[in-house]
């Protein structure tokens, strides 16, 4: 009887000195913003070397669709441009003639009108030198405003080219396939030598510096979990290794949903949760998919 009482102390003794599990205040799996890349021109792919699980930079080239054809396009819009330049009359040059003549008419202006004073040169003659000029100046004016026009009107055209140059130069940019994040490289839909179409996803890639973990809760544990609060999260890296990470509470959904999970019982699909997202400093052994769960408010 004693011996049996004493192994009731000593199995006593160590169940209260083995280690508490961890309270679970709300669970879920790693996730990180991942963003799609299709392809914004349609043409035949020449390059696409990065694998997948590749890390890439923002702005990155990864690859390029091919932009021949647009840059010959270009090409005969920048030929069309230099064309039309060399039309534009010199305004100056072509009106050289007629502002000599208006020179000399106005110099004979002036020379009838002194003579006239003195009776040295008629009315008439007085009358046609003023006409001559008022002739000259009119045919100046005119020939002027049509040069004026001309110009104008060949700015233009030379401008709207340079709206269409400018427009199959941002064709020419969106041909280079570029990372639009940091990160890492998840899915590549695609491999050099095939035709893309504008609009088809050509790879995914994933911010892996900036991950969370998306944990559910339910109504009654709203008022426990606020915007910026900081948690503690466990993190599974296997069966028998866990990892612990101080997060903060980035997000709270405004509308409840059902539990997301594959349900047993009619009881546990009924039951409506809010998903969190909860921000972590990737150490490295961050995983997309990973098992978390947050075990304390602070």
């Amino acid at each position: 009887m004693k011996k049996l009482t004493l192994i009731g102390i000593v199995l006593l003794a160590v169940v209260s000195c083995s280690p508490s599990e961890d309270v679970i205040i709300a669970e879920g799996s790693l996730e990180a913003t991942e963003v799609i890349v299709s392809a914004e021109v349609t043409g035949r792919i020449v390059a696409f070397d990065v694998q997948e699980g590749t890390l890439v930079d923002e702005n990155q080239i990864i690859g390029k669709i091919d932009d021949q054809q647009l840059v010959l396009q270009r090409g005969q819009l920048v030929a069309m441009q230099k064309r039309i330049e060399s039309q534009k009359p010199h305004i100056d040059i072509q009106l050289a003639p007629l502002e000599e003549q208006l020179a000399a008419a106005r110099a004979d202006q002036t020379r009838i009108t002194t003579l006239s004073v003195s009776q040295a040169a008629s009315q008439k003659q007085k009358e046609d030198a003023d006409a001559r000029v008022k002739t000259l100046e009119l045919q100046l004016a005119a020939q002027k405003c049509t040069l004026e026009q001309t110009v104008e009107g060949l700015n233009n055209e030379i401008e709207s080219l340079s709206y269409q140059i400018a427009q199959l130069d941002d064709r020419i940019d969106r041909c280079i396939l570029q990372s639009p994040i940091d990160g890492i490289l998840l899915t590549s839909y695609v491999d050099s030598g095939e035709l893309a179409a504008a609009g088809h996803p050509l790879f995914k890639v994933a911010d892996l510096n900036n991950i969370f973990l998306r944990a559910y809760i339910t109504a009654s544990q709203l008022s426990s979990i606020q915007l910026n609060d900081t948690v503690n999260v466990k993190v599974d890296h296997g069966e028998s290794d866990s990892r612990y990470y101080k997060g903060t509470v980035s997000w709270i959904s405004e509308e409840a949903e059902f539990t997301p999970k594959t349900v047993q019982t009619r009881d546990e699909r009924a039951s409506l949760v809010y998903a969190v997202k909860v921000s972590l400093e990737n150490d490295g052994y961050l995983k997309l998919g990973m098992y978390g769960a947050i075990i304390e408010v602070e």
